[in-house]
């Protein structure tokens, strides 16, 4: 079963939850240890303080008959009662002996009495439940008679290790304090930055086929959004042209096809309303059979644009004269350039690289649309040359009255026609140069269109040198 997604505002507040938390981590860890390392160099400091200071008293205070009469004036000098402290002649029993938990001693370097004692002189042991201890030893002289003793004492470090366990559980409830309190802000936060984010999902959930024209408000979205924003919309623009295209071609195609199926249905139906001789059936079928091959060639063409549009094609080239493809094109239309008294004038040179079927189904479209609406009695100009940049092909031929800008953008368009009324020569689909520019795309090149001067309308294909 599929996981359901989280929600971004929470991926966001936990991230912030797991940064927040890694970061006291630290931090904490770090000052804990600064914390255990200040506890530590503290106590023992204490402990060569304290040592130091029974090695004064013994010195100008008391003798040892003095010190083993007073044990528990120096029980009462220790820092805890758990404290050890040994007063014993080199190699003898201690005369004082303050150990209450019975603790064996450890292997000690003993401090001359010449030499104060550093913390380089202090050992690190364990008490039997695992609290730290630190160990020191030293010699000391009694009084003026020069007899010296060893002092041994040790501090066992049970205050510091509770100060350290009490600081332990305030990082812990700081550390998940923290957590949820990040959690709670940076879920807010988040769902408030990303407020902007629901505003264009509810104003895309308004877009419908007959709302494409709704666009996202880019101005006042956050500078993070804007280019969203913009390629949303752009991406709105093209699938409303996209949409505007197939409504029209939708229209056009029904209007197209409504004509032959509409001739051939009334056709049939006055055929079948009388008997007729065999003659009469033939001519029949004969008119049905032209209006399906129009329906033929309407799907052909159709079909063809689909693929262009559609799919990746890939097309073989080949090295093509472009005078013998003029020639032969040219060749082709001559009978129905003949009933216009139309004629043409050929001037080409050089190869181009091109589909030999496609770029004759092209040019011919070119020309033949130019047979269809040239003046009666004039030329149709066709001119190719070639260079390092490929070739070109232009077709030129006169036409009566003018062309406007706008309706010179439209002749590509699918089931445009200029003048229905001069389609009796040829039949038209309108797709012709809709095919022209298909093919032209196909061979990386393109179609254009232009009247270099009053009355004359010029198409030109050009063909790359290689694609």
């Amino acid at each position: 079963m599929k996981r359901q997604s989280r929600s971004l505002a929470v991926r966001i507040a936990l991230s912030f939850v797991v940064i927040v938390c890694i970061v006291l981590a630290m931090v904490s860890a770090a000052l804990y240890h600064a914390t255990n390392v200040a506890l530590s160099t503290r106590a023992d400091y204490q402990l060569i303080a304290r040592v130091e200071h029974f090695r004064s008293l013994l010195h100008d205070l008391y003798t040892i008959k003095e010190i083993e009469a007073r044990p528990r004036l120096f029980e009462t000098m220790l820092g805890d009662r758990q404290d050890v402290i040994l007063f014993r002649r080199a190699g003898s029993a201690p005369f004082i002996n303050v150990n209450p938990e019975q603790m064996s001693l450890p292997p000690l370097h003993v401090v001359p009495v010449t030499r104060p004692i550093g913390l380089d002189d202090l050992y690190e042991g364990t008490r039997a439940d695992g609290v730290r201890m630190r160990w020191v030893g030293a010699q000391a002289r009694i009084g003026d008679n020069g007899e010296v003793v060893e002092i041994i004492a040790a501090h066992v470090m049970t205050q510091e290790a509770r100060v350290l366990s009490v600081y332990l559980e305030r990082v812990w409830l700081n550390v998940i304090g923290a957590a949820l309190v990040t959690m709670l802000l940076a879920w807010w936060v988040t769902s408030r930055g990303l407020k902007p984010l629901k505003l264009m999902a509810d104003k895309a959930a308004e877009i419908a086929p007959d709302r494409l024209s709704a666009r996202l408000d880019v101005a006042h979205a956050p500078a993070e959004l804007q280019s969203l924003a913009a390629s949303f919309n752009a991406m709105l623009d093209r699938l409303e042209h996209g949409y505007e295209r197939l409504l029209q071609f939708s229209a056009d195609l029904a209007h197209e096809l409504r004509t032959p199926i509409g001739v051939l249905i009334g056709e049939t139906q006055v055929t079948l309303a009388h008997e007729r001789n065999v003659a009469e059936y033939r001519n029949v079928l004969e008119s049905n059979l032209e209006e399906l091959e129009r329906l033929a060639r309407i799907a052909q063409n159709i079909l063809f644009l689909a693929q262009a549009d559609h799919g990746e094609q890939r097309i073989e080239r080949e090295q093509l004269a472009l005078r013998d493809e003029l020639d032969t094109i040219c060749t082709y239309f001559e009978g129905i350039a003949d009933e216009r008294r139309i004629r043409f004038d050929i001037d080409a040179s050089g190869e181009m690289v091109a589909n030999a079927i496609m770029c004759r189904r092209a040019v011919g479209n070119v020309v033949v649309n130019a047979v269809r609406y040239a003046t009666a009695g004039s030329v149709v100009r066709l001119h190719g040359h070639a260079d390092a940049a490929g070739a070109v092909v232009t077709v030129r031929n006169q036409i009566d009255g003018d062309i406007g800008r706008e309706e010179l953008g439209k002749l590509f368009d699918r089931f445009y026609r200029g003048d229905a009324a001069r389609s009796e020569f040829t039949e038209s689909s309108g797709l012709g140069l809709s095919i022209v520019q298909a093919i032209m795309r196909l061979h990386g090149g393109s179609a254009s269109v232009d009247t270099p001067e009053d009355g004359w309308i010029e198409f030109t294909l050009r063909f790359p040198a290689s694609n």
